[in-house]
């Protein structure tokens, strides 16, 4: 297996491309759940693929540290690796590593024009051109929408794809009018796609349900299976 064949079977393709076939290469998506059902590990492997596809990703990791991000990489290309045939596997790995660059900020230090000096100062070097940023620990609850949107507009400018994590709490049941629930309720109409993961009732496996999107990549409702045990999507 070659490394677009190994794209063309990751689930989280269904993100890639609209139902015209062309590739979205901008968005603000966001990603919830509630603690310890692998957010990070989703946004991983939604790093995976743009890399997978000639992307370059910066990973932005708030209030966690370089060791740890770097750990949840690892496992997951394990999990990946460890279960298709893949031909020059060490090559591929290397190759896909280097396609990604990991920053870490303070969560008192993350601001919209530090994190957009950062990436201009990579991109003027010709160190690291990134077309999608995962924000892995942003905190919704207590930001203010204006961040939001300052950093929609640094997507709008650097033409970039953004994927955001959100912690969601099970006692907090408000929403926004098109579903987005708190603490995302008041900046939901920012973001093209809103994805929760979800426990499966009465069962062990867990759910990645489409809240909107209005990419055209998929229509509101659930998606894909993910497996408990090490939160890799499963071919639908």
């Amino acid at each position: 297996m070659q490394k677009m064949d190994l794209a063309d079977k990751n689930p989280l393709r269904i993100f890639a491309r609209n139902s015209e076939g062309d590739p979205v290469d901008k968005r603000m998506g966001l990603l919830m759940s509630r603690p310890g059902l692998g957010k990070t590990a989703i946004l991983v492997q939604i790093a995976l693929d743009n890399i997978l596809r000639g992307n370059q990703v910066l990973h932005v990791s708030i209030g966690q540290s370089l060791d740890k991000t770097r750990a949840w990489y690892n496992d997951i290309f394990k999990d990946i690796f460890d279960g298709v045939k893949l031909d020059q596997s060490k090559e591929l790995r290397d190759k896909v590593l280097r396609n990604r660059l990991i920053m870490t900020f303070k969560e008192a230090d993350f601001t919209r024009p530090k994190l957009e000096e950062r990436i201009n100062d990579l991109v003027a070097q010709d160190v690291f051109r990134p077309s999608c940023v995962i924000i892995d620990g942003y905190d919704f609850e207590n930001g203010e929408t204006q961040e939001v949107v300052d950093l929609k507009d640094m997507a709008d400018v650097l033409g970039l794809q953004i994927w955001f994590s959100a912690l969601r709490h099970r006692e907090d049941d408000r929403l926004s009018d098109d579903g987005v629930p708190a603490p995302c309720h008041e900046v939901g109409g920012y973001f093209d796609t809103v994805v929760m993961i979800q426990p499966e009732k009465d069962q062990p496996d867990l759910s990645l349900v489409v809240v909107k999107d209005t990419t055209g990549c998929v229509k509101p409702g659930k998606v894909l299976d993910l497996d408990p045990s090490t939160y890799l999507a499963k071919e639908p």
